[in-house]
């Protein structure tokens, strides 16, 4: 069942000028908001749960936008935001007032609330079938949580049945954190290992599969240009130069 304490990936409350006592009430509105998506959730109703959720979730103030490492580079001329390197997309620039400063409990209060609540969506869209939709809601959860078992646990599921290379990478990922994260007593190091072992050889075979039809692709274009000169990729040989490259050599 969706768990009694985290949240979903599009709160969209800024803090603005929301003082102490506004932002306890909205965070005492979106308790309330829980509970009524956890009935739903015991409920089997997926849908309602995922209405509830998300709604709590726009009751919370959003999380406040980390600032840049000095070292890192700027990519947000084309894009008018920092490209996220959990889930490989663009997220938009906030507009509006800067966020108001509130006591840094509250902060912490108002994360391990979005933290439930992204990762009670993801609990809904896994229902539903919505698994790159349940990634998405885990991810969040994390940013605010980084330790947070069951989302750790749900995005891991989530990219394996999407089951491409690179979730199935991620997935992996996940699992190694678990590992590190759970109790060495806990029963469920025992089935992350397993899971974890096999993963492996289908991580491998989506490799393969993904890097064979990308060569094929790339054949196929190759082709397309070289046949206008009467020639073809096949007439291009590769062959190991012993030096850990590899040597081209043109034959008819």
């Amino acid at each position: 069942m969706a768990d009694d304490q985290h949240l979903p990936s599009d709160a969209s409350t800024p803090y603005q000028s929301l003082d102490e006592h506004e932002i306890k009430k909205n965070i005492t509105e979106a308790d309330e908001l829980k509970q009524e998506g956890n009935e739903s959730f015991r409920a089997s109703r997926w849908n309602e749960a995922l209405v509830s959720y998300r709604t709590a979730l726009s009751r919370l103030p959003r999380r406040k936008p980390q600032p840049p490492s000095p070292d890192s580079q700027d990519d947000t001329s084309d894009h008018g935001g920092a490209r996220s390197a959990s889930s490989g997309e663009v997220p938009t620039r906030e507009e509006g007032p800067e966020p108001a400063s509130i006591p840094s409990e509250l902060e912490a209060e108002c994360a391990k609330a979005r933290a439930v609540l992204n990762a009670n969506i993801g609990a809904c869209l896994v229902k539903l079938s919505d698994y790159s939709g349940a990634v998405e809601s885990c991810t969040q959860s994390l940013l605010d949580d980084p330790h947070y078992i069951k989302a750790l646990q749900r995005r891991a599921a989530s990219n394996e049945h999407l089951g491409t290379w690179s979730s199935l990478t991620q997935a992996q990922e996940d699992y190694k954190s678990l590992l590190e994260l759970l109790p060495p007593t806990s029963p469920q190091v025992a089935q992350t290992k397993r899971s974890l072992q096999l993963l492996e050889p289908r991580q491998q075979a989506a490799q393969k599969k993904e890097m064979a039809e990308m060569t094929g692709k790339l054949k196929n274009l190759g082709n397309s240009i070289l046949g206008n000169f009467g020639l073809s990729t096949d007439n291009f040989k590769f062959e190991p130069n012993g030096q850990g490259g590899y040597s081209m050599n043109f034959a008819r």
